[in-house]
């Protein structure tokens, strides 16, 4: 794909991952990178969508917007969860139907796949099994859009990729202490706990849940990648392919914060799905693409972000 020629919309451009995505458009080359905003667009409700692609009128779609949190996010929104990811990806599909699209790029999550997926990850288990059931709503709403993908590919001929990062982190991560997810969670908690000389922390459930985590850097490469190579929705897994228990991730963080104090564990809080870990063999094959940042040297930067942008942070996301 020749990117200096295509019109990109990103949708959640401004967010996490999108702000690198968007940024290395730009290093290849791309002269059109428009990202819609929350208050400008509402892309839950099909006017808003359709205001989106007059406006932008993009060749290429990089569906990155999605309403998600932690455990404790999702237990208390799941209705919102599902519908706000549900409705945003069927109406941008549609209308990239509609408006005969070049490409439909849609991001998926490790937490479409079934609480008991056999380890390491394979995309053919998709389907083999329920979510695990404090992310289901937003697992199932994500992966739903897979199967819409593949209808229009099918009846329609609509070109597409289908992503499937693991857990995010880096720097400018989503630190909000209820919002955020495992890592920046951690991090907040030991350098807070380390400058105030706290002798303990908290963690939830018991450290026994495995988790697999890819650096935002890598993410972004993984999906530009995917965009470039596929054309039809076929799931494609984005990750490191190697696993780490919640508690040997809790003695790295703390090791890294510097922070010395007790590790107490809340075993009334859930742990999640009990384990993720991906197969990268179809990503490999098909993308020629791998992970280039060691989870030490990713939490280490991920860390020191934290430490020098903590008075920047927006009031939102920081209290």
């Amino acid at each position: 794909m020749n990117w200096s020629e295509q019109k990109v919309t990103v949708t959640g451009g401004a967010g996490f991952l999108g702000r690198v995505i968007c940024r290395k458009l730009a290093e290849r080359g791309c002269r059109q990178i428009d990202v819609p905003r929350r208050q400008d667009y509402d892309l839950t409700t099909e006017k808003a969508v359709e205001r989106m692609y007059d406006d932008f009128r993009p060749d290429v779609v990089i569906h990155l917007a999605a309403e998600v949190g932690g455990i404790g996010a999702n237990q208390d929104q799941p209705g919102r969860f599902f519908f706000a990811n549900m409705a945003m990806g069927m109406h941008l599909i549609e209308q990239a139907r509609v408006r005969g699209l070049g490409k439909f790029v849609q991001t998926g999550t490790v937490c479409s796949y079934p609480k008991h997926t056999p380890v390491p990850f394979r995309e053919e288990e998709l389907w083999n099994g329920y979510p695990e059931e404090t992310n289901a709503p937003y697992g199932v709403a994500k992966k739903s859009l897979y199967v819409m993908l593949d209808a229009y590919h099918q009846q329609y001929g609509l070109n597409s990729a289908v992503a499937l990062p693991v857990n995010l982190y880096g720097p400018a991560d989503n630190f909000h202490p209820h919002t955020s997810h495992v890592i920046p969670a951690l991090i907040r908690k030991c350098v807070e706990a380390q400058e105030s000389n706290a002798p303990s922390i908290e963690c939830w459930g018991t450290g026994s849940a495995s988790r697999e985590f890819l650096y935002v850097e890598d993410a972004a490469e993984g999906v530009l990648r995917a965009a470039e190579s596929i054309s039809r929705p076929t799931p494609i897994n984005l990750g490191t392919g190697s696993e780490i228990s919640i508690k040997e991730l809790v003695k790295l963080i703390t090791r890294l914060c510097d922070f010395r104090g007790e590790i107490h564990w809340d075993s009334s809080k859930p742990d999640g799905q009990p384990r993720r870990c991906l197969d990268m063999s179809r990503t490999t094959k098909l993308l020629h693409w791998q992970a280039e940042v060691s989870l030490e040297e990713g939490l280490r930067q991920t860390i020191d972000w934290f430490r020098n942008n903590r008075d920047d942070l927006r009031e939102v996301q920081y209290h």
